[in-house]
């Protein structure tokens, strides 16, 4: 189903919040891959050193922590797994294998779809809060949260998941990360997520149920009132002459919605926003 446009809000306002959940998933993912992958990189003293140091780390966790761990280069797109004996009970025989994709979507393809999202949108929380830190700091965070994920018979099992940017370029663009995958003893009735960003150092939670802030994030009270009435299909004109506002002002604020949402238009943030249920 294609998402929905202007004027299909405009007529169903009430179904929108609906749809719009139904197709986030897709949406999110999009919305993660674009924002990591399409970062700039410049030039990187030592960087296939670095690398091989990181597959070799990545290697030896996943022999140690019997878990799957996943190196992901986001300058080439490319993703490396490396599995312990939990690979095995969970299905994955893919250890020491090359993905060309930046995102282990082998085993995306396995979690619980309510758990996948909010594991997209912890980590799109994750990458904006990473932008505010030294780069030389980045990793003392990481992420963590609770996954569901199908195992070779096709059963849930739960897994602590962890997410910490290792490697970033000179300019501060986030080059690599490892993500971890570690099995738990089963909990009967747990569910995933209970995402949070960590201060690995210290223990300290740093930001909690992020997946349920992301969109109002930096907002003001007033942006999230206009962002509500573009996405009931109202125009400038139109939101001006409603909030008692200047047009210029109603351009202003749409240009701060799009820019601290980072979308490439008011549109793109409606769906961030109506995914996460602000409206």
């Amino acid at each position: 189903m294609q998402v929905p446009g202007s004027r299909f809000i405009e007529q169903n306002p009430y179904l929108c919040h609906r749809i719009f959940t139904g197709n986030g998933m897709e949406h999110t993912i999009e919305k993660l891959v674009s924002t990591l992958t399409r970062q700039s990189f410049g030039p990187q003293e030592a960087e296939n050193v670095l690398l091989e140091q990181y597959k070799q780390y990545a290697e030896a966790c996943a022999k140690i922590d019997a878990g799957i761990l996943i190196l992901s280069d986001f300058r080439t797109h490319t993703c490396y797994t490396y599995a312990g004996t939990a690979g095995a009970r969970l299905g994955i025989p893919w250890s020491g294998t090359t993905f060309e994709s930046a995102f282990e979507d082998h085993l995306f393809s396995r979690i619980h779809p309510e758990d996948l999202k909010e594991r997209h949108l912890l980590e799109l929380n994750y990458f904006n809060y990473q932008k505010g830190v030294p780069v030389h700091l980045r990793r003392n965070f990481n992420t963590w949260c609770r996954l569901r994920i199908k195992d070779a018979q096709g059963n849930y099992r739960l897994v602590i998941h962890r997410t910490c940017y290792v490697g970033n370029h000179a300019n501060g663009s986030v080059w690599l990360a490892l993500c971890f995958y570690t099995p738990v003893a089963e909990e009967t009735g747990r569910k995933g997520f209970d995402g949070k960003i960590v201060n690995n150092q210290t223990g300290e939670v740093v930001l909690d149920s992020l997946s349920r802030t992301y969109d109002t994030k930096g907002l003001t009270q007033r942006e999230l009132e206009i962002l509500r009435l573009i996405a009931r299909g109202k125009g400038s004109k139109e939101i001006a002459a409603e909030l008692r506002i200047a047009l210029y002002t109603v351009y202003r604020h749409r240009q701060n919605i799009i820019q601290k949402l980072q979308t490439a238009n008011t549109t793109e943030a409606v769906r961030i926003a109506a995914i996460i249920g602000v409206i």
